[in-house]
Parts: C-alpha cells; structure tokens; sequence
C-alpha cells in the first residue's frame, strides 16, 4: 500500500511541503505557538518566514467570514469537531480569493487535544460561487510563461514553426517537427478527440481553451491555442510535475481520517466483475454508512448500492474508468442498515511516477440535505401547498401535452370548479375554517375522478379537473365529463365537518371538450371558466357546456369594456336627471342617472354597461366622478331659494362602496362643493345586505354621521332580510319599478307593493316609487299610503339644461306642480 494511505503525520507534512498549492498550519495551544508552512504564507502574498500570531491570523480572512473560521476553531480545539469550509481571505495586497479550510484536532500523547492542524487550499478567484467546485480540484491559473513551448499550426494540423522549448518538449531523437501533424505527439486515447478540438477551432476561427493532454513522451501538457493567420498558436507547457501533485493530494485528502467527505480507495483492477476491491476508506465512511473497516477493507464498492441505485449513473463511472478518466456523479447509495442516501461522488485515477494506474480514488460528500431541498422545491414549483394538489404549472404541463397534436390524447374535456359563496365562509368564520374546508373539497374532488385523471387548484376557492381519453381509459369525454360532474355535485354537495360547525356548501362547474377540433390551452381555459360562469349565472349548483353562443357572448362583453375604457378617455359620459315628485306634484329632488353617448350606437342606458364597468373596476373612478358632479350642482341649486331645497340621489355600486377609501371620498366631495349633507342622497343596491352585513352597517353609520341620507335602490328583488333591515341606518326604500309596471292587473306585485308600503310605515321610512307612468298607478300607490314617485308620468331623465329650464316651464314658479299633460308621457 502507498505510504500516504498510512496516514503518517511525517509523510503528511512532507507531502504538504511539496506541494505549492496547499498550505499547512499548526497551533499549540499548549504553548501558544502557530506554525505556517512556506506555502501558506505565500498564499496569503506574504515574505519568506512570516509567522502570524494565532489572533493576527485570523485578520487574513474576509470581515464576513472571519467570525465562522473562530466558531470553526474554537469547537476542533475545545469539543475536536473537524471542519471542512470553504471562504475567503485576503492578501496582504488586497487581492480577495476563495479557499477550502480543513482542520482536525491536534492530540498530545494522553489523547487530549492540544490544539488544531489543518491545509488551506486555494480553490478558485474572487468571483467563485462556493460550492460549485470539485472538493479536491486544484484551480492553477495564471498567465502562460515566456520560457513555454510554441508552435504554429496550418489548417491541416502540420507544425509550422516550433521554438527550442517545442522541440525539447516534443521531439524524440532529434527528428524534426516541422510537416508532423500535432495530435500525433499524444497518446492514442486522446488522439481523437483532439483531432476533433483542433479541426473545429481552425474551422471555426476560435480558441482552444485550456486543456491537460497525455503525451507521447510520458508526461502531461497544457494546452492553449488562439487564431494566428490561416492556423492556430498554441502554448504548451509540462505540467507533469502537477499532476502527480494533484494525485498526491487526492491521496493526502484520503489519509485524513477525520475529514466530512467520504474516501474510498480501491485497487486498480478493471472494472468488470469481481471489480476493484476497497484498500482504505477513512472515517467519515465508517461514521455515514455504518460499515466498520474491516468489514469492508478486501469488497467490491458494491456493497454500498441498492434497489434506487442509478444504474445509468453506475454505467457512467464504469464507462470513465475503462478510459482511465475521472468522472463525477450524483449516487444513491445504501447504509448498513439499509437507509439511503445521497452522495456528491467524484472518482479519479491515480498514477504513479511510471504512469502505471495504481488506485482509483472515490471522494463523496453527503448531499442527501440537499436532493431534500430540491424535492421541496420541485414540490413547492409543481403542487399546492395546502391541499396537495397540482397547481397551475403543473395543469399547464400537462394540458399542453393532452391538446398535443403529436401525443397519445385523442381527446378530453377540462372542468373548471367554484365553490358557490365561499367568500362569505371566509368572512365570517374565518380563513383558517376556509383552509379546512378547502382541503376537504380536495380529497372529495380525489375520489370523483379515475386514476389517471388530473385534479389541480388553481388557487382560492378554483379548481379544475382534466379527464384525458387514452388507450388505457377509452371513454367519450362528453359522457366521462357528465358522470364526473354529477358526481362532483353530489360529493361537495355532502355537509363538511369544521371543528365546531357542519358547513353546508356546493360548487358551479363548467366543462369544454377538446380534441376534435384543435384548441389552444388559453382557449381551453377560457371556454371553460365562461361555462363556469354560466353555471354562476343558472343560480349555481349548476353544471354548464361551452358553446359558442358563449364565446360570442364574451367576445361582446371584451368589445364593450374596450370601448367603455374610451368612451371615459374621451368623455362620453354624462349625467343626467329625474326629478321625484311628491304628492302634491311638486318635485322634492332628482336622482343622478349615467348615460353614455357611443358615437354608433348613440345613447347606451347603464342597465347595459355598468355591468362592464363593474367588472373591469371602472365604476370606481366613474362613480365617484357622478358623485362629484351631483355635488357641484347641488351648489349651485342651494344659491338659488327656488332649488335650495331640492336633493340629488346618487347610485352607488357594490364595489365603489366597499373600496376602503370611499367615506372619504364622499366626505372630500361634500366639503369642496360646501353643500348641507343632507340634500345629497346615496342609493344603495339590495346585495349589499348578502354579505359583510357588520361591516357594511359600520360603514353606513359612518355615512350618517356625515349627514347623508341613505336609500335602498329596487327594494324587493333581491336579498331581504327583516331582522337586519330594522338595524340598518337607512332613511328610505325604493320600489322597484318591476313591481309597479303590473301593479293594476297582478295581484301579486300589488299585494309585494302594498307590503313595503306598510313596512316603511310601521318602521318610520320614507318610501317612494319608481317607474311611475300613468296616473292610475300613482292614484292606486296614493291609496296604498306611497306620496313620493319617479317615472315618465313626470319627466324623462334630462341633462341638467334641459332639466332647468322643464322646471321653469312646468312650474311657473315655485310650488306649482310637474304634470305635464298626457301626451308629453310617450316622449
């Protein structure tokens, strides 16, 4: 066996010596004494015989790292924790490079410790990123010297030119080397492939970069070459001396037993059954797989795989070994027990002097922490968190290879599913009750589908299902997607258990087919979230198909949200007002209607786009510009004593309402235009009472407090609940005019009319009616107890203009009542 296998500290220092890449340090502590070999002060860019003390060395290393180097060597000498870093110093010049800093505990003959020994080894310059070398690769660097071998090449390869250091370096018995081609100077092994090198760089025009080549002559040669004319220039430089340095090291890191890496050496037989047998392994081997020495000193390294073994991997290394070339590889191996593990495996040949192949050196570092952390990360990439389920990435994946015109998918559908209100779960028992219950909806969706099929979340309360019709399950997608449907009704339909609380829910679910007529995934995802929505629409709990009706009717919408965005842009829309008449005709105040002027289409009512405009966040600064505008002419009316009086109701949406800087903003709008409070009205729709009660009555309250009055817009269609309407600090209820088209001949809307009616007075509110026409509708309101009207019986909405100068003709002065006469009602 090597000597240096033997791990004699003798040997171990004399190997040291030699080698002028690695540095040896010694501290005894028992004296106080620090020793650095000639090597390592050179490193540091320091003279001949400097000798630091133990406290001054550690100011050679960066500011950043210097406080884990003491940690490092506080606990080798006081618990004889080795430790194996890799960090910068710096040069007495200034100059920053990276190094790998190895230490043990230096022991005194009784066994204690009596200080710390160790080899710094510079790894890479300033800009190495750490962990991204090989442990053991010895980075040289530098400039080619001016005493190096040089040549010139033509495009054929043949030596043009050659230097005294070329033909000492490559000649043999004084035959010349002018005419011979380069390649033929290596050994045959390497031939080819720099032949190859050298073929595409002269065809190429590009450099050679470095290399290390195995000469002809027995030794080992560095190579560089650069365009020069029609040929190359290249540098050669012996390096056999480095060589066998950087086997001596290899050997050097296996002899210190106490190292983090693992070291395994083997004999040089060929690879093939029996194999190499193991001669050394050092302690870390013992400590990680659990095997003693003895136990495996004499065996193949076979011993360490097992069942996950990578045999591409292992194919790997036996193809390198049989070239006699070094290779690294990621490896799972086996401990004695039987536990796998992750190793950083790095198997290199080792010469001697005669350049006869002696051992095979295999060092590992334990990076099983680390293959953890990349299957977190691989996780976390491709699945959700929460419910375990694939997320969008991963649905995108293998959509795009379901709809593949060139996979094995002939065809399927994809299922877009919403949980029906869950907003509301959330609201009002909290987030973490809605991440139950979400995780509940995940396992359920499991079981509703077949294996093979894909259940992903997308995120919030949206899931989406990918049913694929392959060889292996042949089902018409249109029957597999109603039987699943159905079943994923009934399953989320069931009643979920949340810790203190049975939660009752269901979900709306679109579904589009694919692959008879080609489809991209976004129009797949499209398709399906229309159809989702159309599920929404049908009342949920509902299961809808795409059709192109669909696709027409969202192609629609996107054109008008487009042309809304304009029509703001441009100042297309206008406000324009109804007046609200009382009993005695005469008018009490006006409500704000938008209205949009489209240049084709003319005027556009806000039934059709407000929908848009809620959608697409619009209302929010189109709200509050009609909130601005109906206080500026509230002004100007309360400087006039006929208009003083009269009140401006203003629409509000559920969105503009719910924006958390919406007190304020009425509150900025009422104090620039300086009007009383009290003649600005807000209008608010049924819905907002669905949801968020508490904190909507919060907000409502805060309004009052300002001196604003507060209505509910189309009382009577939507959500009502009385137990909240009695709390409500609401001044007023709107009719809605559904009810009042039909109130002379359907009992029911007359019977629903007459109930608000009553409601309003036993609870103390003003009620009015809207879309009044004829006078027989405001005479049978009139006997109802309803005094306060809005409809085309008295004035169409009119911009502000006209609206004056109505109230001027009509009226004649104040107090005369708005009757026009019946045939102005059809205009």
């Amino acid at each position: 066996m090597d000597p240096v296998i033997e791990n004699n500290p003798g040997n171990l220092l004399q190997l040291v010596e030699r080698s002028a890449f690695v540095g040896f340090w010694r501290f005894d502590a028992r004296h106080g004494a620090l020793y650095w070999s000639q090597q390592l002060a050179r490193l540091h860019g320091a003279p001949e015989g400097y000798m630091p003390t133990f406290e001054h060395a550690l100011d050679h290393y960066a500011e950043e790292h210097r406080a884990e180097v003491a940690q490092r060597l506080r606990a080798c000498q006081e618990q004889g924790t080795p430790f194996d870093i890799e960090v910068q110093v710096r040069t007495l010049q200034g100059r920053r490079i990276w190094v790998r800093c190895v230490g043990q505990p230096l022991r005194a003959e009784d066994g204690s410790i009596a200080g710390a020994e160790g080899l710094v080894q510079e790894i890479a310059p300033a800009g190495y990123q750490p962990g991204t070398l090989l442990r053991h690769t010895v980075s040289m660097g530098g400039a080619l010297g001016s005493g190096e071998a040089f040549v010139t090449i033509d495009r054929q390869g043949r030596i043009s030119y050659a230097n005294e250091q070329a033909e000492q370096m490559l000649g043999a018995a004084g035959e010349p080397l002018l005419g011979r081609r380069i390649w033929g100077f290596f050994q045959k092994r390497a031939r080819l492939s720099l032949e190859e090198r050298f073929v595409h760089a002269l065809e190429k025009r590009e450099a050679i970069e470095l290399e290390e080549m195995d000469a002809q002559v027995s030794h080992w040669l560095e190579l560089r070459g650069f365009p020069f004319g029609a040929g190359l220039a290249l540098h050669l430089r012996d390096v056999s001396a480095r060589r066998r340095a950087q086997q001596h090291l290899t050997l050097l890191e296996g002899s210190i037993a106490r190292l983090n890496d693992i070291v395994i050496i083997t004999e040089a037989a060929p690879f093939r059954s029996p194999g190499p047998r193991i001669v050394f392994v050092n302690e870390a081997f013992e400590r990680r797989t659990g095997y003693s020495r003895e136990e495996v000193i004499g065996q193949s390294p076979r011993l360490l795989q097992g069942p996950d073994t990578q045999r591409a991997q292992l194919d790997r290394i036996r193809a390198a070994l049989e070239q006699w070339e070094r290779v690294r590889v990621d490896l799972i191996n086996y401990t004695k027990a039987g536990e796998p593990y992750w190793v950083d495996l790095d198997v290199s040949p080792v010469w001697d002097d005669t350049r006869r192949l002696t051992h095979w050196v295999a060092v590992g570092r334990d990076i099983t922490e680390r293959k953890r952390d990349e299957e977190k990360i691989q996780y976390l990439a491709f699945y959700d968190p929460l419910t375990q389920l694939p997320n969008r990435q991963m649905l995108l994946d293998r959509l795009n290879r379901a709809v593949d015109e060139g996979g094995e998918v002939q065809d399927g559908a994809l299922m877009f599913i919403d949980l029906d209100n869950f907003k509301v779960l959330n609201d009002t028992l909290g987030h973490q009750k809605g991440d139950l219950l979400l995780q509940q909806v995940a396992r359920r969706l499991r079981n509703c589908v077949a294996k093979g099929d894909l259940v992903a979340r997308l995120g919030g309360d949206e899931f989406v299902v990918l049913l694929e019709n392959t060889a292996e399950k042949p089902l018409d997608p249109l029957t597999a997607a109603q039987v699943v449907s159905q079943r994923i009704l009934d399953g989320l339909g069931e009643p979920y258990v949340l810790p203190g609380y049975l939660h009752h829910s269901t979900c709306s679910i679109g579904v589009t087919l694919f692959g008879r007529n080609p489809s991209s995934v976004n129009e797949l995802l499209k398709q399906a979230d229309l159809a989702m929505y159309q599920a929404k629409a049908a009342g949920r709990n509902a299961v809808r198909f795409f059709d192109p009706e669909m696709q027409a009717v969202a192609t629609a919408n996107a054109t008008l949200a487009t042309d809304l965005r304009q029509a703001w842009r441009e100042n297309h829309l206008k406000v324009e007002y109804q007046p609200q008449v009382g009993m005695d005709g005469n008018m009490s105040g006006v409500e704000a209607l938008l209205r949009w002027e489209h240049p084709e289409r003319g005027i556009v009512g806000p039934a059709e786009f407000i929908p848009t405009a809620e959608e697409t966040s619009l209302i929010i600064p189109i709200g509050h510009w009609v909130l601005e505008a109906a206080c500026a002419q509230l002004a100007v009316w309360a400087r006039r004593p006929d208009r003083a009086h009269l009140s401006i109701s203003v629409n509000v949406s559920v969105r503009q309402f719910r924006h958390p800087e919406f007190i304020d903003e009425v509150l900025s709008c009422i104090r620039r235009a300086g009007i009383v409070p009290n003649r600005l009205k807000l209008e608010l729709t049924e819905s907002l009472l669905a949801e968020n009660i508490d904190a909507n009555m919060a907000k409502m309250r805060n309004l009052k407090d300002l001196g604003v009055r507060l209505s509910v817009d189309d009382f009577g269609i939507g959500y009502s609940s009385l137990s909240y309407l009695k709390r409500l600090p609401i001044d007023e209820l709107k009719i809605d005019r559904s009810f009042i088209k039909d109130i002379l001949v359907d009992g029911n809307d007359a019977a629903i009319a007459g109930t608000i009616i009553g409601l309003c007075r036993n609870l103390g509110l003003e009620v009015i009616a809207e879309g009044v026409e004829t006078e027989e509708q405001r005479a049978f309101l009139a006997r109802q107890g309803c005094h306060r009207y809005q409809g085309y019986l008295f004035c169409r909405p009119l911009p502000i203009e006209e609206l004056e100068a109505f109230i001027d003709s009509a009226a004649g002065g104040a107090g005369v009542p708005l009757r026009p006469e019946p045939s102005s009602v059809a205009s």
